[in-house]
């Protein structure tokens, strides 16, 4: 599945994020990898990504510049291809 920023996602619910001070850690317990989110704002759409009707919300709600848009939309492309975020 291909990334689309009008479509709703969520954390798959076999991963957990820790806080980190370079952005977070998200550990998927069923592939039993750790994914690294080296950006605040990337962790700041994904905590938003619950609480908002479609990616695109969730940038906007996290305050991103329109500048980091491009960036953050591939990065999330990147987490909806290797399982740590599923279509809502």
């Amino acid at each position: 599945m291909s990334f689309d920023a009008s479509r709703p996602y969520r954390l798959s619910p076999a991963v957990t994020l820790r806080p980190e001070p370079f952005g977070a850690l998200a550990y998927h317990f069923g592939q039993r990898r750790l994914h690294y989110l080296a950006a605040g704002d990337l962790v700041d759409v994904v905590t938003h990504l619950q609480s908002q009707p479609s990616a695109a919300a969730a940038i906007d709600a996290a305050g991103v510049a329109d500048s980091r848009r491009p960036a953050l939309e591939r990065a999330l492309d990147n987490l909806v291809r290797r399982g740590v975020l599923d279509a809502g």
